[in-house]
């Protein structure tokens, strides 16, 4: 037996330490590149704010979300994202979302207005901008146009059974997701809600698409549209079967490809890009529920959740630590719409304690667990008040 010599006892701890001491350098590091996000606005303050679900646990959460969403809407129907500076615009995306959320709760006159608002922007061809002005002009900040657009809206539309009243909206936004399809089933590279470049097709553009598609035929199918109903529901098994061999089993933000070599008939995947928490709309209320996108929802929930408790967008976004409500918030609306209410309900207390002073759901909660980003954010709110309506009942699904 070697003799115990004093270097052997030491020994352990210096390693110990010298790795301690470079986590704390890593860790500083990461401080130093992705600081904290400040809080841009404590929210909207409100004289008074009226029960909108009555003896619900999330009653307050809801009518303070709601009397954001009816600030944030101007009289011409625009819904802004935020109150303040980049964010004071009209995203078709989110506009979409806030018109679903009223629709859900039979504020059906407020919602035609944020649709209304659209209807007056929507492009005769071509993709819908990026965002628009509080008079519906182009912003014209260099934000190219995005293709996800055209899905939301027809979702929002389907959803609020505006089809006839929306038309050549409805026309318009499917035979241009049609048009962009390729031999290969799939769309051409968009940004998408990341609000970035992108040089290779994601999810984040896919997802929509296929939501809006299903949901174009089925207001075609209603209205007796029989030609646009066939065109639209044969593009979507296309780009259906197109997004499950392209991104399947595991849908991750860009197309998995193979990695290394193996035996013949096999083909090995990477999540190249990571997974994204877009995911969520594959599955219901946007899709049909399979299990196979269960798995992959399930899957990235427990892979994107960050230490503070809530959801990072991605595995490819920035590693700070922050998480971002609105995708914290899909999450839930995809759990309450497939059955799992103790995920919604534990994300929706998540989300509730961590709201400004006023109320307000902010768009991010930083480390340590303080709101910050822009506060009230539509997007967030606009998917709470569903989340609590698919608690309440379900929701419908374009299929």
């Amino acid at each position: 037996m070697r003799e115990n010599r004093p270097r052997d006892r030491w020994f352990p701890y210096a390693v110990i330490a010298l790795l301690l001491a470079v986590l704390a350098g890593g860790t500083i590091s990461n401080l130093v590149r992705f600081p904290q996000p400040q809080l841009v606005s404590a929210g909207i303050p409100h004289a008074s704010v009226r029960s909108a679900l009555g003896n619900d646990p999330y009653d307050d959460m809801v009518r303070h979300a709601l009397a954001d969403l009816d600030a944030l809407t101007l009289p011409n129907g625009g819904t802004l994202a935020g109150e303040n500076g980049p964010w004071r615009y009209v995203w078709p995306r989110d506009a979409s979302f806030v018109a679903v959320a009223r629709c859900a709760i039979g504020q059906y006159d407020k919602a035609l207005a944020v649709l209304g608002f659209l209807n007056r922007v929507r492009p005769a061809k071509g993709r819908w901008e990026a965002r628009y002005t509080e008079t519906g002009a182009h912003v014209g900040d260099g934000r190219t146009p995005q293709l996800d657009g055209s899905g939301w809206v027809l979702w929002a539309t389907w959803f609020c059974r505006a089809g006839d009243k929306y038309w050549d909206m409805v026309r318009q936004s499917a035979d241009e997701i049609v048009a962009e399809l390729g031999p290969d089933g799939l769309p051409s590279p968009s940004p998408d809600y990341w609000e970035r470049p992108e040089r290779k097709l994601t999810l984040g553009t896919v997802a929509p698409l296929l939501t809006g598609l299903r949901s174009a035929a089925g207001i075609a199918t209603s209205l007796h549209h029989s030609p646009e109903a066939a065109r639209w529901w044969t593009a979507a098994e296309k780009l259906s079967a197109a997004t499950d061999r392209a991104f399947g089993p595991d849908y991750p933000r860009i197309p998995a490809q193979a990695t290394s070599f193996v035996e013949p008939g096999v083909e090995p995947v990477s999540l190249q890009g990571g997974r994204d928490a877009i995911v969520t709309v594959l599955g219901p209320p946007f899709a049909p529920a399979r299990p196979v996108v269960s798995t992959a929802i399930d899957t990235a929930y427990d892979v994107l959740t960050q230490p503070n408790g809530g959801v990072t967008p991605g595995e490819d976004w920035r590693a700070d630590g922050v998480s971002w409500t609105p995708q914290t918030a899909l999450f839930a609306l995809s759990a309450a719409a497939r059955g799992n209410q103790d995920t919604a309900n534990a994300l929706l207390t998540w989300l509730d304690h961590h709201r400004t002073k006023t109320g307000a759901l902010p768009e991010k909660v930083n480390r340590d667990l303080q709101p910050a980003g822009e506060a009230p954010l539509a997007w967030t709110a606009a998917i709470v008040v569903l989340t609590v309506a698919a608690l309440h009942g379900d929701l419908p699904i374009p299929s």
